[in-house]
């Protein structure tokens, strides 16, 4: 019997634009590995799984798209006795798909239960499976993506001006021309100078001289010399836009330094090799003390997530999000039909819902079947992973960062993340089924209270949160023989302690006008249900923003977070009136430099007007970081005139936020928000702005437009409610005491910059019945292990989840 819809509907072939859903279900991760395949409709493209879930009839059903192109993988069988050989460059010679499966197809058609149509014969049907078998699929993007770096020039390339040519002698080239460095060596191309660049992993030296005469001279552009090939590829790095660069006229730019390109040859590894060697150093223990492979394990809430070229830092995040029971109760609901969406793909309540049946169902926690080990290894495969290449494109749509393949902070992901299921269009579950929103755990009330010195009355103020920031406090350790420095342990109370501690701030009273200032101190106003914890461990090294590796000790058991808990208004205290209290924010601030740090810069030499300079362009921190600064910045014109603030309340200087200067910044990856607080807080010298933004990289309200954060002070900052205010503001979290939290996640960070290296999670899981059930498990992308002793990881932490106890 022939097929009339055949003949009857217009197939066109999938356009460049258009996405193909060729590789899994658009609802679940069935795909075309499956016994029976995936359907693939011929209309819009959409991936259907056809087996128990069947998701490609519900899609004909619910759209009357009769036709669709099934295809079907098997993995050729490959026999290792050997580990593959490591990646060494970035343009791989990969297999191709042929060279690995075996594809069946087959055109079917779902209303008249036809298998097997014939598309020869039919110009539009061959057209139209063919497209769809050549179309990139979202899996494909990515991964040509982690591997090719998308490099272009720019405007100071393009408009580079060199200096009076010379043959630089090769003597010339043996050394930095300010340390005895010979290797990691950058030519500028504008002028010659020779200058050792940032030390680099593995091992290899710098002083960031490079830098240095870059920061001088204002000379952006620098190549490295033993990067350079015959064939005229080299690593050329632009330092006014911080961005590795390409250089078309690379070859006459050297050749006006009398480097001829047929005479060099290759002797260092390029930026990208480096940095494809250091992430696969940046792997975590898979062994335990005595060299024994970590146990894989399989089961419900115990499948990993693929890797899809730089992304682990969203497979840590989710895989911590979907164990909190919120996640669960809302999205892992499958007595619920999905919600009716034209592109399923495109519907972030689909998508979530796909993620939780992937990752709590156990359907596709199994180990890989496509490798078979040789007869001498005994160890079971690790699991293939789910490839999240949906849900990574739609979260990251429209977002400058995460819509790209770079490395991001995991952190800054799941701010984002709450967001968007915050606004989530589908605010209750889908249809109306329940669940709520997964993230009000998250949320809690901080309170603010401002005391006079002088005149004692006070101010209190609430701000609802998702999470805090603690910093962590650097002391480093005496160094043992060649071994890089380790920092001082410090515990998490130490740090909470800190965070609630009480300051003195410089304000002017606006009830008694008193210059004496305020003592202020931070305490929770409730407590959330799940308390998000940030831990900022940076530093300033050779001018360049690092993470390190410090250990916070956080126990296993409970403890209780009471003595955080503010009290509220205390009787006897009287409150600064309203207007009195809004003049008392809108006075002009003066800033109050660190006094250790001060002494330490005023001991060494620098006057005081230069040293709280520093320090305020530095956020106030340490005096290391504060003398870097003014090593960079000595020929400032205005280095020796005083630090000043504009007030709070008053104009924003929007002379100082020109928008060429915004652009600037921009250029170096800043977004606008940022780059125009650090305008203003910095005179408008781009110079010093880009200094703060680097120290204030992670801070998030940075980022906020400034109409918005007006409107987010407005909102959130409210006066404590008095007693018996019957219309008093309901707080998210509660106040209820014992307040007992438990360690239940990590994400771990390993790489001294949080937009490099390598992300995991470990989160606590139950494997069985009993006392000892309990263990941590580590999620390492695709590899779900059992973790025998997680304390040396926990001074990786960068993301902590602690869970409040029942009482």
């Amino acid at each position: 019997m022939a097929c009339p819809h055949v003949e009857s509907i217009t197939l066109r072939p999938p356009s460049v634009n258009q996405s193909v859903y060729r590789e899994d279900c658009t609802q679940c991760f069935d795909s075309i590995d499956d016994p029976s395949g995936l359907d693939v409709c011929l209309q819009c493209f959409n991936g259907g799984c056809t087996g128990e879930r069947n998701h490609a009839r519900l899609h004909h059903t619910l759209w009357n798209h009769p036709l669709a192109l099934n295809i079907r993988r098997t993995r050729k069988v490959v026999v290792r006795d050997e580990p593959p050989p490591k990646i060494s460059k970035l343009a791989i010679a990969a297999e191709t798909e042929e060279d690995r499966y075996d594809t069946n197809i087959t055109v079917k058609c779902l209303a008249c239960g036809l298998d097997g149509l014939q598309s020869s014969g039919n110009p539009s049907l061959e057209a139209t499976v063919q497209g769809i078998l050549k179309a990139n699929t979202f899996a494909r993007k990515e991964e040509v993506k982690a591997w090719e770096q998308e490099l272009t020039s720019c405007e100071h390339i393009l408009t580079l001006q060199q200096g009076p040519p010379r043959k630089i002698e090769s003597q010339d080239l043996g050394h930095c021309s300010r340390c005895d460095l010979k290797e990691n060596l950058w030519l500028c191309l504008e002028c010659g100078n020779l200058g050792c660049g940032r030390a680099q992993f593995g091992g290899v030296g710098g002083n960031s001289h490079a830098l240095a005469h870059a920061t001088e001279t204002k000379h952006g552009v620098a190549v490295k010399l033993g990067s350079i090939t015959p064939e005229g590829t080299a690593d050329v790095y632009c330092y006014s836009c911080d961005e590795e660069r390409v250089d078309d006229d690379l070859a006459a730019h050297l050749a006006h330094w009398g480097i001829i390109l047929s005479e060099r040859q290759k002797t260092e590894k390029s930026l990208t090799e480096m940095q494809i060697e250091q992430n696969l150093r940046w792997e975590f223990s898979m062994t335990t003390d005595d060299g024994k492979e970590l146990k894989p394990l399989f089961g419900p809430g115990l499948t990993g997530l693929k890797n899809l070229g730089n992304s682990c830092y969203l497979a840590s995040i989710v895989q911590c999000l979907f164990d909190l029971p919120s996640f669960q109760e809302r999205y892992f609901r499958l007595d619920q039909d999905l919600p009716v969406v034209p592109e399923p793909a495109l519907d972030l309540e689909t998508q979530l819902r796909k993620l939780a049946d992937g990752l709590l169902s156990g359907r596709y926690s199994k180990p890989d079947s496509d490798v078979v080990a040789s007869e001498d290894a005994a160890e079971v495969p690790h699991q293939k992973g789910l490839a999240p290449a949906m849900f990574k494109h739609l979260v990251g749509r429209g977002h400058a960062e995460f819509s790209t393949m770079r490395q991001q902070d995991a952190f800054e992901f799941l701010q984002y993340l709450v967001e968007r299921i915050g606004s989530s269009t589908h605010p209750e579950g889908a249809g109306g089924g329940g669940g709520g929103d997964p993230t009000a755990p998250f949320r809690f009330a901080m309170e603010q209270r401002l005391q006079c010195l002088s005149c004692r009355k006070v101010r209190y103020s609430t701000t609802e949160q998702d999470s805090i920031f603690i910093d962590v406090p650097l002391e480093k350790l005496p160094a043992e023989g060649d071994e890089e420095p380790k920092y001082k342990p410090v515990t998490l109370q130490s740090c909470l302690d800190a965070l609630t501690g009480e300051e003195v701030v410089d304000l002017t009273c606006g009830a008694c006008q008193s210059r004496d200032g305020y003592t202020k101190r931070t305490l929770f106003k409730t407590f959330p249900e799940v308390l998000v914890v940030n831990a900022r461990k940076m530093a300033i090294v050779n001018w360049v923003p690092v993470k390190v590796d410090v250990p916070v000790i956080v126990d296993d058991a409970p403890f209780a977070l009471d003595d955080y808990l503010s009290q509220g208004v205390q009787p006897g205290e009287e409150l600064l009136p309203e207007d009195e209290a809004a003049a008392t924010a809108t006075t002009t601030p003066t800033f109050v430099p660190n006094p250790e740090a001060l002494a330490q810069l005023q001991e060494m030499g620098f006057p005081q007007v230069r040293a709280e300079k520093a320090l305020h362009a530095t956020g106030n921190g340490s005096a290391d970081a504060a003398m870097n600064w003014l090593f960079e910045h000595m020929e400032d014109p205005d280095i020796d005139t005083p630090v000043q603030l504009a007030a709070p309340g008053g104009s924003r200087t929007t002379d100082l936020a020109d928008p060429g200067k915004i652009a600037t910044l921009g250029d170096m990856g800043f977004a606008a928000p940022a780059a125009k607080k650090a305008l203003r807080e910095n005179g408008g010298d781009v110079e010093r702005a880009l200094e703060w933004l680097f120290t204030h990289a992670e801070d998030p309200s940075i980022y906020v437009e400034e109409e918005e954060e007006e409107q987010q002070q407005q909102q959130q900052q409210q006066p404590a409610p008095k007693a018996g205010d019957s219309k008093a503001t309901v707080l998210a979290g509660s106040s209820e005491v014992p307040a007992l939290f438990r360690l239940q996640s990590i994400v771990c960070h390993k790489g001294t910059s949080i937009h490099a290296g390598h992300y995991v999670a470990f989160i606590r899981k139950h494997l069985g019945k009993g006392e000892d059930a309990e263990n941590w498990v580590l999620f390492n992308d695709e590899k779900v292990v059992k973790v025998v002793d997680v304390e040396e990881m926990k001074k990786f932490a960068y993301v902590y989840f602690f869970r409040r106890v029942p009482k």
